[in-house]
Parts: C-alpha cells; sequence; structure tokens
C-alpha cells in the first residue's frame, strides 16, 4: 500500500546575497520498490540509498531506499547513506552599481549562480536591482512616411534640439538615430502603373517619393545637428491601403543593431510615429508573398530593407522575440484612433508603452519624456531562456518597504533605487542535462546568469568496484552497495548462470509472483506491500478488512490470514477479547441474561434487553432478586386499571360541558349581532313613524286655469 506524502521546510545556511529553502516529503520511500540508487533519488527529495554492502542480508533490495531516519534505525550508518542535498552557489557577485569599486559596473547582484535541485525540491533566492544614476540612453525614431504624416514632418523639424535639450537633465549620454517606412511596393498595397509607381501622389497632383518598405537614415548619434538635418530633407510617398508596413520596419531596426549602432549599455528605445494601423504576419499573402520573416537583417548598402518585397510581414511573436533578444523597448506613439489597437500590441511587447499623438505631433516630444520617465520609474524582471519543466514565482520587495507575493515588478522608482525580488524555483523531474537561463530587468543590459542541475543521480555509481569478490569471487562490479553482474550470470550475488535450474513453467511455480534464481523464488517487489514465501504465494495485504483498515487495524496480515494483537480475535481482529464492556452495574455479566461477545452483551434470556440486558417485564422472580439495584426499573408495577377508567370518564365530561359553554356563548353571541343589526336598519328609515307609507289617498285635487274665478277649484274623485 502506498504511504501519503507529508511535506515539511527543510533549510540550510544562506548566502548573503541568497536565502535556500527546499521543499522536502517525508514517507516510507521503500514502499516505492526502488531497485537501484538512481531510481531511489528520483523518488523524492527526502529518499535516500544504503550502499552497506550487507545490508540485505535481513532485508528485500527496496529496502536500501528510506529516508535516512530511518536508514539509521535499520542500522545503515551515514558515511554509507547517499543523500545529495538541494544547494545554490554563488559564482560572480561583485555588488551593485559603482559603489562596488568594479571597473565593469552591473546593476544587478548577483550575476551568476549554479543550482543543485533534487526532483520535487524547491530553492528560493534573492536577486537585487538598481535603477542607475546616469544611464545611456539612444532613441530610434522610425516614422512612418506615407503622405498622411506630411503636415508631421514640418512640426518635428526642432525636434533634435528640443529632446537633447530636455534628456540632458536626465543623462550625459543620449544618442538619437532616424528611419523612415511607408509599405511595400507591390500590388495591392500600390499602384503599378509606370507614371503612379514615380509618383504615387499624381493622383492629388503633388510631386512626392516613389513608395519603400524601410530606409535606415541615420544611425545613432550624440551629434543633434546631424539629426535635424535628416529630418529636414525627408519627403512623404504614398500607397493605397491604410494600414502601414512598419511592423517590418521595427523587425529590421531590432536586428540590424550594428547598421542602427545600439550599444550594449544604454537604454535603447524604438520610438514608432505613425497614424494608421500595421501588416503583419500572413496579410501579404494577398500580394503573393508566402516566404515566412526569418527575423534576420536584409539592409542592402543604401541602408534599405531589400526584401521587402519577398518576405511576408513579420509575426507579433516574431517582434516579441527579437525585441527581447536585442533588449529594446517600444514606444507607439500613435494617433488617438488608432490607441486601442496598438496598446491590444503593447500588451504583448514586454517593456511597450503607448503615447496619443496629435493629429501634427504637436506633442512628440511631452509624449517621447513621458514614456521615458514611465519606463525608468519601474523595474520589471523577466526570464530568458529554457525554463521547461520548472516553476518559477516572484515576490517584489520594494524600494518603499512594500512586499508583493507573486509580483515580479516594482513601481515609482527612482534613480539610485535599489529593489529585490525573492525568486522560487521548483523542479518538477530528472533533466537531461544542464538547464540555463537568465533573470534581467526589462530594458536593462545586466543580468542574472542561472544554470540548473537535477541531482538524479548517485556519486557511487562514480566509482564501482569492478570483478568484486563480493559479487561470486568477481562474477559482477560492486556499485552502490549491490551487484550489477556481468553477461551469463544473475542473481542478487550474481551466484547463478543464465538458465542454469530455470524451469519451464518458472512463472506458475513462483505463483506468477516471481522469477526463478537458482532454483529459488525471487518474488517480485509489489507496491500493496511485501510478496514472499517459497514460491511467492504469501503477501501481507490480501487480508479481509474491517471499516477499511486490514485486519482492523488490530492485527497483522500473514499469508492472507490476519494474526491478531493480543486483545482482540475474529477473522477481522474486529472483536475484542475484554469482558470490561459487558459488566452490568451489579457486576455481573450483561445481568446474568446473556453472554458478552466481541465486547456487547448478546441477550439469552427472551424478554431480556438493554446494554446489559437490565430490562425484562417478563423475568418473573428474577425481579425479586435482592442484588438487583434497581428492581423498580427493571420491573415496573402493573397499570391501575380503575383509575384510569375514572380518569377517561371525567376528561369526557369536562370536555363535553366545556363545548356546551362554547356553544352557547357562540349563540348568544350571534343573537346580538342580529339585534344590533335590526336596530341600526330601523334608525335609517325615512318616513314618519306615524303615517303608513303603503297608504295612498283617493281624492286627488288641482287647480283649473283656464277658470278666472277666484279661489276656485275642482275636484275629483277618482
Amino acid at each position: 500500500m502506498l504511504h501519503e506524502k507529508l511535506c515539511s521546510l527543510e533549510k540550510s545556511e544562506p548566502h548573503p546575497q541568497t536565502t535556500l529553502c527546499s521543499v522536502v516529503c517525508t514517507g516510507t520511500c521503500s514502499h516505492f520498490n526502488a531497485l537501484s540508487c538512481d531510481e531511489c533519488l528520483q523518488l523524492g527529495p527526502r529518499c535516500a540509498w544504503c550502499t552497506l554492502q550487507n545490508f540485505t542480508d535481513f532485508f528485500s533490495i527496496n529496502e536500501r531506499c528510506d529516508t535516512p531516519e530511518a536508514l539509521l534505525q535499520k542500522g545503515c550508518s551515514g558515511k554509507f547513506v547517499e543523500f545529495p542535498v538541494t544547494n545554490v552557489k554563488v559564482l560572480k557577485d561583485q555588488g551593485l552599481g559603482k559603489s562596488a569599486n568594479h571597473t565593469n559596473v552591473s546593476y544587478v547582484a548577483p550575476q551568476k549562480m549554479r543550482l543543485q535541485l533534487r526532483p520535487g525540491s524547491q530553492l528560493t533566492f534573492q536577486i537585487q536591482v538598481q535603477e542607475p544614476e546616469d544611464h545611456p540612453v539612444d532613441i530610434y525614431y522610425l516614422m512612418d512616411l506615407s503622405a498622411s504624416m506630411i503636415d508631421d514632418l514640418k512640426m518635428i523639424k526642432d525636434l533634435g534640439s528640443m529632446l537633447s535639450k530636455e534628456m540632458a537633465t536626465l543623462t550625459s549620454k543620449f544618442r538619437l538615430g532616424f528611419g523612415s517606412f511607408v509599405e511595400k511596393p507591390v500590388l495591392p498595397f500600390i499602384k503599378i502603373t509606370h507614371e503612379e509607381l514615380a509618383n504615387p501622389c499624381r493622383s492629388v497632383d503633388y510631386e512626392c517619393l516613389p513608395t519603400f518598405g524601410y530606409r535606415h537614415l541615420l544611425s545613432l548619434t550624440s551629434s543633434i545637428d546631424k539629426f535635424n538635418e535628416i529630418i529636414s530633407k525627408q519627403q512623404v510617398s504614398a500607397n493605397i491601403d491604410v494600414p502601414e508596413g512598419g511592423f517590418d520596419a521595427i523587425m529590421q531596426a531590432a536586428v540590424c543593431g550594428d547598421r542602427i549602432g545600439w550599444q550594449n549599455n544604454s537604454m535603447k528605445l524604438l520610438v514608432f510615429v505613425s497614424d494608421a494601423d500595421s501588416h503583419f504576419g500572413m496579410d501579404s499573402k494577398m500580394s503573393g508573398i508566402v516566404v515566412p520573416n526569418d527575423g534576420e537583417c536584409y539592409l542592402d548598402d543604401n541602408n534599405e530593407y531589400s526584401m521587402t518585397a519577398h518576405l511576408e510581414y513579420p509575426t507579433l511573436g516574431q517582434l516579441v522575440e527579437k525585441l527581447v533578444e536585442n533588449n529594446i523597448l517600444l514606444i507607439f506613439a500613435v494617433t488617438d484612433n488608432q490607441r486601442q489597437n496598438y496598446e491590444n500590441y503593447a500588451s504583448l511587447i514586454p517593456g511597450a508603452t503607448v503615447g496619443v499623438l496629435a493629429s501634427d505631433s504637436r506633442n512628440i516630444l511631452e509624449l517621447i519624456m513621458t514614456s521615458y520617465k514611465e519606463l525608468r520609474s519601474e523595474i520589471d524582471l523577466e526570464v530568458l531562456g529554457n525554463t521547461e519543466g520548472l516553476q518559477i514565482s516572484f515576490t517584489a520587495l520594494c524600494q518603499d518597504g512594500t512586499i508583493i507575493p507573486g509580483c515580479k515588478n516594482c513601481s515609482n522608482v527612482k534613480a539610485g533605487d535599489v529593489v529585490s525580488f525573492n525568486v522560487t524555483v521548483e523542479l518538477k523531474g530528472c533533466l537531461a542535462g544542464p538547464r540555463r537561463f537568465s533573470l534581467r530587468p526589462v530594458g536593462f543590459q545586466d543580468a542574472l546568469e542561472i544554470e540548473l542541475e537535477s541531482q538524479c543521480v548517485c556519486d557511487c555509481h562514480q566509482t564501482p568496484e569492478a570483478s568484486s569478490a563480493f559479487c561470486s569471487r568477481g562474477r559482477g562490479a560492486l556499485e552502490c552497495g549491490t551487484c550489477v553482474c556481468d553477461p551469463g550470470f544473475v542473481g542478487p550475488k550474481c551466484e547463478c548462470t543464465e538458465g542454469q535450474e530455470q524451469i519451464s513453467d518458472c512463472a506458475e511455480m513462483c505463483s506468477g509472483l516471481g522469477e526463478c534464481f537458482c532454483g529459488q523464488c525471487v518474488c517480485h517487489p509489489s507496491s500493496f506491500g511485501r510478496v514472499y514465501g517459497p514460491y511467492c504465494e504469501c503477501d501481507n495485504f490480501s487480508c479481509l478488512r474491517f471499516r477499511g483498515e486490514l485486519c482492523g487495524g488490530h492485527g497483522e496480515c500473514d499469508c492472507g490470514e490476519c494474526v491478531c494483537h493480543s486483545g482482540w480475535m475474529g477473522e477481522f481482529c474486529n472483536c475484542s477479547t475484554s469482558n470490561n464492556s459487558c459488566l452490568s452495574p451489579d457486576g455481573s455479566i450483561c445481568s446474568g441474561r446473556g453472554k458478552c461477545v466481541c465486547g456487547k452483551c448478546e441477550c439469552t434470556v427472551p424478554g431480556a434487553s438493554g446494554e446489559w440486558c437490565q430490562r425484562c417485564p417478563t423475568c418473573g422472580d428474577i425481579c425479586s432478586l435482592p442484588s438487583l439495584v434497581d428492581s423498580d426499573h427493571d420491573c415496573p408495577e402493573p397499570p391501575n386499571a380503575p383509575l384510569i377508567a375514572l380518569g377517561v370518564c371525567m376528561s369526557v365530561l369536562i370536555i363535553g360541558i366545556m363545548l356546551l359553554v362554547i356553544w352557547k356563548f357562540l349563540v348568544s353571541v350571534h343573537d346580538r349581532k342580529e339585534v344590533a343589526k335590526f336596530e341600526a336598519e330601523k334608525a335609517k328609515a325615512k318616513w314618519q313613524s306615524g303615517t303608513n307609507p303603503l297608504f295612498r289617498s283617493s281624492t286627488s285635487t288641482f287647480k283649473n286655469v283656464t277658470y278666472k274665478s277666484r279661489g276656485q277649484q275642482n275636484t275629483y274623485i277618482s
């Protein structure tokens, strides 16, 4: 049965610039059945191998692999225990900045280290980064020269002078360069008639340059006059579609470092200026260009991109790779209508920023300075190289004392500030060879180089004892305490020749769970436990279980049967042999009415019940025994029939009287409501009480209007 791995934290003495810790897992490593030292080390960082020669005289070979503590208890002293320890070694640490008094100033410390990790373990070390106080800055101005940028070109004629003046307050080492781009000069991006090729702007009655892909016009220089002169000579060109070939230009500016003039120790800024989106990836297939961009430099003698009509636009992934590889920070200066597009691009490019450019570039100086200060105020670590099979996590210790787990960047950093990062590297499994990678702050040239080795091979394999006498008088080499037999010999000590006393039905002879060596069965190891016996017919894990535990947790499994511990019995070892739990309050077992089985009373007297068979209404004279301490409880008195009958009659009488009173009360309330209702209706009558409203007189009296006699009336009786 496999045991669960329990983890604990093991620490060792730290280097002044690093702290070391490893997560280790404890458990019984022998249960994993490692048959060699190398297999043992790969089981976990707490597994060790015993190289003592006669160690397996008392234990099976897989018992050589266990925790150091367990091996010591088994009699394997420390000098015979192979147990590589996870560790870190700093190879180069010259300190930070100018205060380190080194010719080659570094703003990252340490600069180089080696890690040795066991599979399943992890290391934590610390890297420090200082923001330089006077960092050289190279700015390459890459401008869209399509026709829509004509007003921008006029606006930047003094950009070099203004930018140089502003940068002088931040650094003493500042250089400028210039390049331009339009579009691939092929259909359907341009018109290809002879007249349109010569002057793409002829349809608007304007003279402009033929369409070109990318031109490098000025290498990085500290001469501001040269920059201004180049700007003053530029003319716009034109194309048909709105997106431009800007990503072609970025790729060439990044990979043609010798032509551009990038310095290794400078902060490299590429300012991309445009009012349109950029083609990328397979957009060029519509023009019949299907050869993928290879990320190489193709500037001809005129410093113009010679493969613009032959290679596809670069993909975003290729741009990211080359910008990171050459440590170039990209500033997108684009108009507001293109901001969202370039913010999406920038989110995928480490260190890239986006600024909104005015329609005529009047704010370009402010935009560049803002982006530069933003980049200088943030330190962000990036991981370069092959980290497959590794899990790397960070904790930022920023200059203001803030600790941010899971974060690898700090903001609001000023020149001269020092920030730290705790880096944890975890190794999942063995590596084929040393793994090399580096940690570098974005925009910095300095980096921490790391070489990582997995500790999966035992040192004892390096010094084998050839033809060892321990291995049957020289039939094999002794490595790590075990015999590696020469060809033709087998067995734990190479004591058998191949085929010696082998039986054709050997697998059946050894129950299919072992192999025959020299006429004896050598049982295969099992992940569930131990297989043993002359014919491998026995094991210590095939017994019955009770409540999920082998032999109820109270016995040992031996060849399929439970051997119970003292005080337990039964097929599952789940029955206690003690009668203490069956003792009744009077001191007898089950009150004399049953027997104790597995620690519980089974009542044998008819009618007896209870935990100790103490209740028995039908047991008769047994209730009169004076030995019982609670006979009233065990044998209750018979019911009093007359008293019960009287109680029932009185209850019926009282309930009847109560119901009668309630009925009478309800009738009285109803009658009172009816009388009150009649009186109310009587009061509402509109006739006098002395007159019958149903009587009408038979005599009618009226005046004859045509008769003039005074006071004369006519009366009729109907």
